[in-house]
């Protein structure tokens, strides 16, 4: 075994597909996810009865005694820096942190540090496993640079591999606080379509009938769905409730834009801010007024269902109270109209129960 390489080792329990069957077969502390098992057959660093296999796909009978040679995690090319963190939750195998508005996600042209990889990379130095042989933070899914709100992060493969599979069948709880344009009539209902991006500016999305393809876009389109509610009426603007469906960039922005109610101060989509616009100077407020306020989802390891809230940042409560709120400090709890699950029907249980996910 060579220097930074650990071993993993055990009996499997249960039959079937070897892949399948490491997976469920790996000590808790040492959990993997199938593909990394996969990866590593295909290198391999895996052995069963001490002897190498090569295939993930082949029938294992309990009891075998299987050997796992896990290499050293390679570094992430991005560095680690000290920049402070909301933290709401951690475990060893998840972080969910409160993000400030102006903080990016993820390193990328334009933004190559000072994101919120650097700081987690800082903040779990020595605490990552490895998402897929990489000793990097699994980002799941992001929020905007000028949103704030919760975020889930994961920390090793197998909280990375669950989380992303919530995030696909839409078990996710996830909803947000916004600050619109006028007043939505109706007051409530379901927003559906196909948003990719806008054929001539790339910084903007564009919102399709359903089914619809955009050949600019080579039909890369993703379909959308969000339930909207009115929570409080304003001066000629509202407090709503966004809860998704899906995950897509700019959804709740383009979505609520498409219905004539533009988030306040967004600087993409909100076309004209006249009646709003001696506040919005006054307080110095130039983001969108979108706040990620509630995250649910069961948590991957343990199957616990977990759920965190966070009250609007100052910013926006300040922003509130200008524009008349009846209580801009109270807490989330008490701004949310209840739980709007699948289908907008209030009140549907979130998550869904397992056999339903």
């Amino acid at each position: 075994m060579s220097m930074g390489e650990s071993i993993v080792q055990g009996a499997i329990s249960g039959g079937g597909r070897l892949d399948r069957a490491l997976a469920e077969s790996c000590p808790a502390e040492a959990a993997l996810s199938r593909e990394r098992i996969k990866a590593l057959i295909g290198e391999g660093r895996v052995s069963l009865d001490g002897r190498k296999v090569s295939q993930a796909s082949m029938k294992v009978t309990p009891g075998a005694h299987f050997i796992i040679t896990l290499p050293e995690a390679a570094p992430l090319d991005a560095v680690a820096q000290d920049i402070p963190l909301d933290v709401v939750y951690e475990d060893e195998h998840l972080i969910v942190v409160d993000k400030p508005a102006g903080l990016v996600v993820h390193p990328a042209a334009g933004n190559p540090d000072g994101t919120l990889v650097n700081a987690l990379l800082h903040h779990c130095a020595g605490q990552l496993s490895g998402i897929g042989g990489v000793a990097r933070p699994g980002i799941v899914h992001r929020i905007d640079k000028d949103t704030s709100g919760l975020l889930v992060v994961a920390k090793s493969d197998v909280a990375h591999e669950g989380l992303a599979r919530q995030f696909a069948d839409h078990s996710i709880e996830r909803a947000y606080l916004a600050l619109t344009q006028g007043i939505p009539h109706p007051t409530h209902g379901t927003l559906r379509g196909v948003i990719a991006r806008h054929p001539t500016d790339r910084k903007r999305m564009a919102l399709l009938p359903e089914g619809a393809r955009m050949p600019e876009d080579g039909g890369r389109g993703k379909h959308a769905i969000t339930h909207f509610r009115m929570l409080e009426a304003l001066d000629r603007a509202a407090l709503v409730e966004c809860r998704l469906e899906t995950g897509r960039t700019h959804q709740v922005r383009v979505h609520m834009a498409s219905i004539g109610h533009a988030l306040l101060g967004d600087p993409v989509y909100a076309r004209s801010q006249k009646s709003q616009k001696p506040i919005l100077t006054e307080l110095g407020f130039a983001r969108q007024a979108l706040h990620a306020a509630v995250l649910g989802f069961l948590h991957p390891v343990t199957g616990e269902t977990i759920r965190f809230s966070s009250r609007l940042p100052a910013d926006m409560r300040e922003l509130l109270h200008r524009l008349g709120g009846s209580d801009a400090d109270q807490p989330v709890s008490s701004l949310l109209s209840g739980a709007i699950g699948p289908g907008g029907k209030e009140g549907s249980p979130w998550p869904p129960p397992r056999d339903a996910c």
